[in-house]
């Protein structure tokens, strides 16, 4: 059986394209996933682009937030059973020797490799998927909602793990991003006020990043942050794509404070980074997720405190890809989503 897929096949840009592909075939391990819906991310846009900077394995279908119903489970699976409604983490492989992955962290074993870069995605009908990766999605949690899990644990990481917020902290988000938007969603629900920052053509995807109670700012966010008593906000949680914008998370925060950097960047800094020594300030770095981050956020949608319904521009087929597409990469919408079948 052969089914459609977007296919990423080529390191130029633009070479991402509709292809023919076999039903995979799944290991003892393994579970072969219907997909139901699948979420576009900024790094298969990147990858559309050919702007990117990280190896990718080509060709590769692309996608990486998905979910959708077991059809098959390999010989040595056990606990999950045919038609389970299912979302799946993005570590397809790593290595279970890694020290990082023995103590749980194997979203940093160095020899991780992710859907829609390292192994085939589900921007098609069938994906293949490692059972130990497997996350439960009640039955009142439609999958339109339940396949951005994925980008939800990306931001809950950066600002539940990877920060300190206290409830009653001022907050900075740089960049109206998905990322940016849930991670401001999720400061929120920590009980901190938070503004998010973006540019003149963000206003459409600011004002979605309103409905979460934020203060949206264009230009300058100094007076938001100094408000208080003028040294600034208590953390800045970097979600923006360039490197710049660390220089404006030191400006902006606090002496003693922090910065939760999650946004990705290949330009060099170019900049001086001693206001980070002089400000005594706390720089932490925020990749991926693991086990219990993904059970965490899976309650929060489904308990219906986290609610990704104001992110989704729309659902379109997948052999309409292009268009979704280029409607998240002109930031029409902030995040589009496909639907294989």
């Amino acid at each position: 059986m052969k089914s459609a897929a977007v296919v990423n096949f080529a390191p130029e840009k633009g070479s991402v394209e509709i292809r023919e592909i076999d039903r995979p075939d799944i290991g003892p391990g393994d579970v072969l996933l219907e997909v139901a819906n699948v979420g576009v991310c900024g790094s298969d846009l990147h990858q559309w682009t050919a702007d990117h900077s990280w190896p990718v394995n080509y060709p590769v279908v692309l996608g990486h937030e998905f979910g959708g119903h077991i059809v098959e489970t390999g010989a040595d699976v056990a606990g999950w059973k045919e038609g389970d409604r299912v979302v799946s983490e993005t570590a397809a492989i790593v290595s279970a020797d890694n020290p990082m992955t023995r103590c749980g962290l194997y979203n940093l074993d160095p020899t991780r490799k992710g859907f829609g870069y390292g192994v085939d995605g589900a921007m098609t009908r069938f994906v293949r998927v490692p059972a130990r990766i497997l996350h439960h999605v009640p039955d009142d949690l439609p999958f339109e909602s339940a396949c951005l899990t994925e980008p939800c644990c990306v931001a809950y990481n950066a600002v539940v793990k990877n920060a300190r917020i206290e409830p009653g902290d001022r907050v900075i988000v740089l960049g109206p991003g998905t990322i940016g938007i849930l991670c401001a969603a999720v400061a929120r629900l920590c009980g901190a006020e938070v503004a998010i920052v973006g540019l003149e053509q963000d206003r459409h995807r600011l004002a979605i990043a309103a409905q979460y109670g934020c203060e949206v700012i264009v230009g300058d966010a100094g007076p938001w942050a100094r408000a208080r008593d003028g040294l600034g906000c208590d953390g800045v949680i970097d979600a923006a794509g360039a490197s710049a914008t660390l220089r404006l998370a030191l400006d902006l925060v606090r002496p003693a404070g922090w910065i939760s950097k999650v946004g990705w960047g290949p330009q060099p800094l170019n900049f001086n980074l001693d206001p980070l020594v002089q400000k005594n300030v706390t720089l932490q770095g925020s990749f991926s997720h693991n086990w219990p981050v993904w059970e965490r956020v899976i309650a929060l949608l489904a308990g219906g405190q986290l609610d990704v319904r104001p992110i989704v521009g729309g659902v379109w087929p997948l052999t309409e890809w292009h268009e979704a597409f280029e409607k998240m990469h002109a930031g029409e919408v902030v995040k589009s989503v496909l639907k294989p079948v």
